[in-house]
């Protein structure tokens, strides 16, 4: 009752406030509609138009095509859900206290034998918050959210709380991990099965369609968050064949190149039929919603952006076999999923803005997750909230071929990644970027331009740029309250133990 009242209070305030500028839409038909598409777990480089030649995406790349593609685009965090908060609030994860995936262990229950303890975090997104679902609500928009949301154990947490009039599939899971997985029955209380052999990535594209035929006469946001292409690694059996043809023409075995990144096996090869697979049935997917909005004279009304929660998965994951992980390759970025490196945190970036973006062009501008509330809102024409995106800055400017107007951008990830990561937070300004590893006083400084593998510490060669880098982070670890870990004090005495013993 108490929330109900304070969403009423909240919605009335708002309306007064957007009094004044309500002149400046003609006509609801001519305000844009918004799709933005999330991705779960894809990697930088696993789309055709950023270089794959094993994965086929023709539905997105004709979409880079029509639009702008971002060559420096960020998620926020290497893991998925403060990602998925950085997009909804407009705020870093260390300021929501939002660091880890949501189930990860807290430091009371952390039982790995790792020398710190991984900082506590929230767990959810809280309703205090002001989603930009949120916002475009209150001025006007119909609101849908498909797939996955991974923001919020308890129901009260879940899409249609946080500004959206319609959840399809969003709740508590990080994955499509019950029932039949990527097939019917789904075990999913957001989703009614669907006859057998149907697809979930199919399933939630047809679910988008339906939303944006019925209300095609009214602008609208549309939030689709594939569950596609997190484990568990399942697929179509026609796309897996078609993909063991593709890699084995002559009926060899393929031999997966490694590598080995703290004593982990990297992949460095694009060559996982499965993995593709699913790459293939999502594409498809966006096409199907793609298509529908050409249909329906939509397109050049609809503001696409398209991107991923974090890099691909191409490090062991603990607990999953090697046939369920490592699936692909960030090569050339360094590492992935659950990494600070490039590899876990830099991702494709697509966005078409009909009478903004010019078809075919590229930026090389750094944009990282916090920057889709306030850019949404300019677009729409609803005034900023600065209050509530306090971390992000509009990407206008670039959509229209500029440079935007930043100083640096930041992560702190204080946890042990299931895939290898260490704790650790990054600083990114210009071509320079450091990692301040936790609980480690080295540092690593490389120059992206010219090293955009990570390959050359620089850190030593330049103290300057190191110092000053590492100034700046700390100054900002202080704004935004961010948590550290601290030290495993059951480790320590292991480890003196074990010293003792020898």
């Amino acid at each position: 009752m108490v929330r109900s009242h304070y969403r009423l209070l909240r919605w009335f305030a708002i309306l007064l406030l957007s009094l004044p500028v309500a002149g400046a839409f003609a006509s609801e038909s001519t305000r844009p509609n918004f799709l933005f598409i999330l991705v779960d777990d894809l990697g930088w480089k696993d789309l055709g138009c950023y270089g794959s030649t094993f994965y086929e995406t023709p539905s997105i790349d004709g979409l880079a095509a029509t639009g702008m593609k971002f060559t420096s685009g960020y998620a926020s965090c290497p893991v998925c859900s403060p990602t998925r908060a950085s997009i909804m609030s407009g705020k870093y994860p260390a300021r929501l206290g939002l660091t880890a995936h949501i189930g990860d262990a807290q430091p009371q229950h952390w039982n790995r034998d790792t020398p710190l303890l991984p900082a506590k975090y929230v767990d959810r997104l809280v309703l205090e918050e002001s989603t930009v679902a949120e916002a475009l609500h209150d001025h006007g928009y119909a609101t849908f959210f498909a797939g996955k949301w991974h923001l919020g154990s308890q129901d009260t947490f879940w899409p249609e709380y946080q500004g959206f009039d319609i959840n399809v599939g969003g709740w508590l899971q990080g994955g499509p991990f019950g029932g039949k997985q990527y097939f019917p029955p789904y075990g999913n209380p957001r989703l009614p099965d669907g006859p057998p052999g149907e697809h979930l990535p199919d399933r939630l594209a047809t679910e988008t369609v339906r939303f944006i035929e019925a209300h095609r006469h009214k602008p609208f946001l549309v939030y689709l968050s594939f569950y596609s292409v997190h484990v568990p690694l399942v697929a179509r059996e026609d796309l897996r064949q078609k993909y063991e043809r593709k890699r084995n023409p002559f009926g060899e075995t393929a031999t997966p190149i490694w590598k080995i990144e703290d004593a982990l096996r990297v992949r460095m090869v694009q060559e996982h039929a499965i993995y593709a697979a699913m790459i293939d049935a999502m594409d498809q997917a966006v096409g199907k919603v793609l298509n529908k909005l050409d249909e329906l004279n939509l397109s050049d009304n609809t503001v696409v952006v398209f991107t991923s929660d974090n890099g691909g998965l191409s490090t062991g994951d603990r607990g999953i076999s090697a046939d369920q992980g490592w699936p692909t390759s960030n090569a050339p970025l360094r590492a992935g999923k659950g990494w600070l490196y490039e590899g876990g945190i830099r991702v494709p970036l697509i966005i078409r803005a009909p009478g903004v973006t010019r078809p075919g062009h590229e930026s090389n501008e750094i944009v990282t997750s916090t920057d889709y509330m306030p850019t949404i809102l300019e677009l729409a024409s609803i005034p900023a909230m600065p209050h509530q995106h306090v971390d992000g800055i509009s990407l206008v400017p670039a959509l229209n071929g500029g440079k935007l107007s930043r100083d640096a951008v930041f992560w702190h990830y204080p946890h042990y990644g299931n895939q290898g990561g260490r704790p650790g937070s990054v600083i990114r300004h210009g071509s320079w970027k450091l990692i301040d590893w936790h609980g480690d006083a080295a540092v690593e400084l490389y120059h992206l331009r010219q090293d955009v593998g990570e390959q050359e510490n620089l850190a030593d060669k330049h103290t300057d740029i190191s110092d000053n880098l590492m100034e700046k982070l700390n100054r900002w670890r202080d704004s935004v309250g961010a948590v550290l870990p601290q030290p495993n004090t059951r480790f320590i005495a292991d480890a003196t133990a074990r010293s003792e013993r020898n």
